[in-house]
């Protein structure tokens, strides 16, 4: 059962201006790559994960109120933003890996992720692959927990996707795209709802290399039946790992049936819903987005990752399988003998 969401009135929280440099991009050179980045505050890091096609500029409004309390880091994916965008491997896998190499390089050990869309995907790919770096999880509007996608990511993932996309950049299609989002807007669809961040995706493939960058990354999650990746085999192991989801009720790129699977799926994650919102709820009501995340960070203590538990979890396997069956009681008393090992040491 969902939890029911709770609406704080718009004005409850102000988010303070942005500072003079605070939203400064930053460079880091990782493997011969130019990656761009975003950082400011002082506290435990908070990343902020884009989704694709867009860029670490879609948080902007966000950071000043999260650097109060928090380390805010915010990068350009490869092949995403200012951060460089060669022939490589575009994998939500890759994408764990060069978000790893980057904050190493930082200095930043643990973290909390939000991801938004493929970000999502990226950060649950980065705790399944990394938990002992992880402290939260925060989803919003998360590819990688369904099948299921709008139709218009589907047909670009086909062959002759370049040149479509090339076509927008040709005299007066630009014009012609806009209506076309306007017009869905006018209809109240639910892809209307994110007007003004379908433009702005549209306006962030100005050349053939940010194009080739944008098809290699959908093409490694989407393909013409919808998604190819998914995380919810893997769902179990966010056990004691402290998760949100966060979903537009009016999502029409990832729909928020997404998210009820999803929280079925991870064992005491907690989902907020925002009525009318679409697939970007941080952009309609930023106010309570702001609020809910520090909310749940401070109400939460970071995830206490072992060695021993991560493989009782894996032994254990996914609730309802034959494995997970025959091993949930044994793997229940490991870890009770692991919890009463824990309290004799600090006692």
């Amino acid at each position: 059962m969902a939890d029911t969401p709770r609406r704080r009135p718009r004005g409850a929280l102000r988010l303070r201006p942005v500072a003079d440099g605070e939203l400064r991009l930053r460079h880091r050179v990782v493997h011969g790559y130019r990656r761009a980045y975003r950082m400011t505050g002082e506290g435990p890091a908070l990343v902020l994960i884009h989704g694709i096609g867009d860029s670490s500029a879609t948080w902007a409004g966000l950071i000043p109120g999260l650097a109060r309390t928090h380390t805010v880091i915010a990068p350009d994916l490869l092949g995403h933003g200012a951060s460089d965008k060669p022939r490589a491997d575009y994998s939500v896998a890759a994408y764990a890996n060069g978000l790893r190499d980057l904050l190493a390089t930082l200095g930043v050990e643990r973290a909390t992720l939000v991801g938004h869309s493929f970000g999502g995907g990226v950060a649950m790919q980065f705790a399944y692959q990394f938990p002992e770096r992880t402290e939260r999880l925060i989803l919003v509007g998360a590819g990688g927990v369904g099948r299921e996608v709008n139709p218009v990511l589907r047909a670009v993932s086909l062959p002759g996707a370049q040149l479509a996309l090339s076509a927008l950049q040709l005299p007066g299609m630009a014009f012609q795209a806009r209506l076309f989002v306007q017009l869905m807007r006018l209809l109240d669809t639910d892809l209307g709802q994110d007007a003004p961040e379908l433009l702005t995706l549209v306006d962030a493939l100005p050349d053939a290399t940010s194009r080739s960058a944008f098809i290699r990354t959908l093409r490694a999650v989407v393909d013409w039946r919808g998604q190819v990746v998914t995380m919810l085999d893997r769902c179990y192991l966010t056990e004691g790992m402290p998760t949100m989801l966060v979903w537009g009720d009016r999502d029409g790129v990832v729909p928020v049936r997404h998210a009820h699977g999803a929280h079925e799926a991870m064992p005491g994650s907690r989902l907020e819903i925002f009525e009318g919102a679409g697939h970007f709820p941080f952009h309609t009501d930023p106010v309570r987005f702001l609020a809910l995340v520090q909310e749940f960070v401070e109400g939460t203590s970071p995830a206490d990752w072992s060695r021993e538990r991560w493989s009782a979890l894996l032994r254990a396997g996914r609730p309802g399988t034959a494995a997970g069956r025959a091993d949930t009681a044994r793997s229940r008393a490991l870890e009770r003998e692991l919890r009463a090992a824990s309290e004799r040491s600090a006692t």
